[in-house]
């Protein structure tokens, strides 16, 4: 469970760092849920970074602990920009979906 879960999420936040870098729809989304331009561009880094210190054991638990903490907020920030916005269920059932496998690959984390 740990490491579907694990890769699972490693594999949307490379995607969606990828689309917050390159893909003009997401940026115009972005922009258009009133993020300034800088913040897209913070979020897409610490998305690569945390995939790293997700992917790579021997990290201390701690740091593993900020990385969960962090991704978790960004999807809990992302469900709420999108309810807020009147985007479509689909979106924040998906990120429903991801806080949730976030969750158990938190729990299952080999210590």
């Amino acid at each position: 469970m740990y490491w579907t879960s694990t890769i699972t999420i490693v594999v949307f936040l490379l995607w969606s760092a990828t689309t917050y870098l390159f893909s003009k729809s997401t940026i115009i989304g972005i922009q258009a849920l009133g993020f300034p331009d800088f913040f897209r561009i913070q979020l897409a880094i610490l998305k690569v970074i945390a995939v790293f210190i997700l992917l790579v054991p021997g990290f201390p638990l701690t740091i593993k602990i900020a990385a969960y903490s962090g991704v978790g907020l960004f999807l809990l920030t992302a469900l709420v920009a999108h309810l807020v916005n009147g985007d479509s269920w689909i979106i924040s059932m998906s990120l429903i979906v991801l806080i949730y496998l976030l969750y158990i690959s938190f729990t299952n984390l080999p210590v």
